[in-house]
C-alpha cells in the first residue's frame, strides 16, 4: 500500500511539472523545447570548453615532467655535479614560471592574459628555454647565479616572444610559424646560452675535464627518455583539437627519424662506435626541429625533418663542437647548440618550404631577430653574472653541498 501511494505521488508531481511547462510556453508564445534549446546548446559548448581546458591541463603536467625529470636527469651526466644539476633545475623552473606568470598578468609585453592554463603553459615554455640556456654554462655557476640568470632570461625571452609571435613593435604583424617553439624556445635558449658562455668561460675551465661514468650516463638516458615520451604534449600543448592528432603523430615520427639517424651518424662519425652522449641528446633533435611545422607538415615530411635533424645534431656533437669551442674560447657544457641551436634554426627554416601560404619574409625576419636578441642579451647577461664571482670548484657539488662523497 505504501509503494502504491508513493508511485501515485510521483506520477502526480511529474504531471504537474509537465503542465506548468506547457502553461509557461503558452503564455510566452513559444514551445518548451524552443526555450530549452539555446540553454542546452550553451551547456554543451561550456562542457566542450571545459574538456579542452582539462586536456590542456593534462599536457601541462606532461611538460612539467619534462622540465623537472627530463631536463633534470639529462643534465646529471656530469659525474660529480648531480646534486647541483637537479637543484639548479628546481630553482630555474621555480623562478621562470612565477616571473612569466606575473609579468603576463599585466600589459608589459602585449595585452594582459586571463586564460590561466594557457598562461601556465607559456610560462613552462619559458622555463624550458631557460633550462636549455643553463645547459650551456652548467657546472660553472653558483646557485644564486642560476637564479639571477633565471630572472634576466625570462624577461628577455618574453620580449623576444612578444616581438616575434605577438606583433611587438609591429616588426612581424603575422605569419610566423613556430607552434612548437623551434625558434622562440629552442634556438633562443641555445643562442642566449652561447652569448653567456662567451663571457663566463675562463682559461682555467679549459683544463678541467667534464667527467662522466656509467651511472651518470644511465641517469642522463633516463632523462632523455622522459623528454622523448612527453615531447608530443609539448608541441601540441596549445594547438586546436582538430589538428591535435596530426601534431602528435608528426612529433613522434620526427623523434623516430632523429633516433634512427643518430645511431647511423654516430657510428660513422665515431669510427664504428656509438657515443651514449649522441644517443641521449641527438635522438631528441627531431622534436626540436619539427616544432615550427608540427601542425602543418605531412607525415613523410615530419620523418624527413627528424632524419636531417638527427644527422645535423650528431655532426654538431662529433665535429662542430670541439672546433667552435676552440675558436670562440668558450665551453658549452651540455652541447645545447648542437641539440637545440642548429636543429631549431633548421626547423624554423623548414617552415618556409613546408607551411602553405607562409609569409617567407616574416619567417626569416623572426629568425634573424631571435638570433640577434639572444646573442646580444646573453653576452650582456654573462657580464652581469660575472659580477657575482666565480664558482670555486667547477663541475662539482663539493663547494655548495654538505653531503658529498669523497
Amino acid at each position: 500500500m505504501r509503494h502504491s501511494s508513493s508511485a501515485a505521488v510521483l506520477f502526480v508531481s511529474i504531471a504537474l511539472l509537465i503542465c506548468s511547462q506547457g502553461l509557461f510556453a503558452a503564455e510566452t508564445g513559444q514551445s518548451a523545447s524552443f526555450v530549452a534549446a539555446p540553454t542546452v546548446e550553451k551547456t554543451i559548448q561550456a562542457d566542450l570548453a571545459s574538456l579542452v581546458e582539462v586536456a590542456k591541463y593534462n599536457r601541462s603536467i606532461h611538460i612539467m615532467a619534462m622540465l623537472l625529470v627530463g631536463f633534470g636527469f639529462l643534465m646529471v651526466f656530469v659525474k660529480k655535479y648531480g646534486r647541483s644539476a637537479v637543484t639548479a633545475t628546481y630553482l630555474l623552473v621555480s623562478v621562470a614560471i612565477p616571473v612569466y606568470f606575473c609579468v603576463k598578468s599585466y600589459s608589459v609585453f602585449g595585452e594582459a592574459s586571463n586564460a590561466d592554463i594557457d598562461k601556465f603553459i607559456l610560462a613552462e615554455f619559458a622555463g624550458a628555454s631557460l633550462l636549455i640556456c643553463a645547459g650551456a654554462v652548467l657546472g660553472r655557476l653558483k646557485m644564486i647565479q642560476y637564479m639571477v640568470l633565471g630572472v634576466i632570461f625570462t624577461l628577455t625571452y618574453m620580449l623576444n616572444e612578444w616581438v616575434v609571435t605577438g606583433g611587438g613593435f609591429d616588426l612581424i604583424k603575422a605569419g610566423f610559424a613556430d607552434t612548437g617553439g623551434s625558434i622562440v624556445i629552442h634556438a633562443f635558449g641555445a643562442l642566449f646560452g652561447l652569448g653567456v658562455i662567451m663571457t663566463m668561460t675562463t682559461s682555467k675551465e679549459f683544463t678541467v675535464p667534464i667527467e662522466t661514468d656509467a651511472s651518470s650516463d644511465r641517469f642522463s638516458m633516463l632523462g632523455s627518455m622522459v623528454l622523448w615520451i612527453f615531447w608530443p604534449s609539448f608541441c601540441a600543448a596549445l594547438v586546436t583539437p582538430e589538428v591535435l592528432p596530426r601534431t602528435i603523430v608528426n612529433v613522434v615520427l620526427a623523434l623516430c627519424g632523429a633516433t634512427v639517424a643518430t645511431y647511423f651518424a654516430s657510428i660513422v662519425l665515431r669510427k664504428g662506435k656509438i657515443s651514449i652522449a649522441d644517443i641521449a641528446n641527438a635522438s631528441l633533435a627531431g622534436g626540436v626541429a619539427i616544432g615550427s611545422t608540427c601542425d602543418h607538415a605531412s607525415h613523410p615530411a615530419a620523418f624527413l625533418i627528424g632524419l636531417i635533424a638527427g644527422v645535423l645534431s650528431t655532426f654538431g656533437f662529433a665535429v662542430i663542437q670541439g672546433k667552435l669551442q676552440s675558436k670562440l674560447k668558450c665551453i658549452d657544457t651540455c652541447g645545447v647548440l648542437n641539440l637545440h641551436g642548429w636543429p631549431g634554426l633548421m626547423g624554423g627554416l623548414a617552415a618556409v618550404f613546408v607551411v602553405d601560404g607562409i609569409n617567407k619574409a616574416n619567417q626569416l625576419k623572426g629568425i634573424a631577430i631571435t638570433i640577434i636578441v639572444a646573442l646580444l642579451a646573453g653576452y650582456i647577461t654573462g657580464k652581469v653574472l660575472s659580477a657575482f664571482g666565480r664558482k670555486a670548484v667547477v663541475y662539482a657539488d663539493s663547494d655548495e653541498f654538505a653531503e658529498v662523497e669523497v
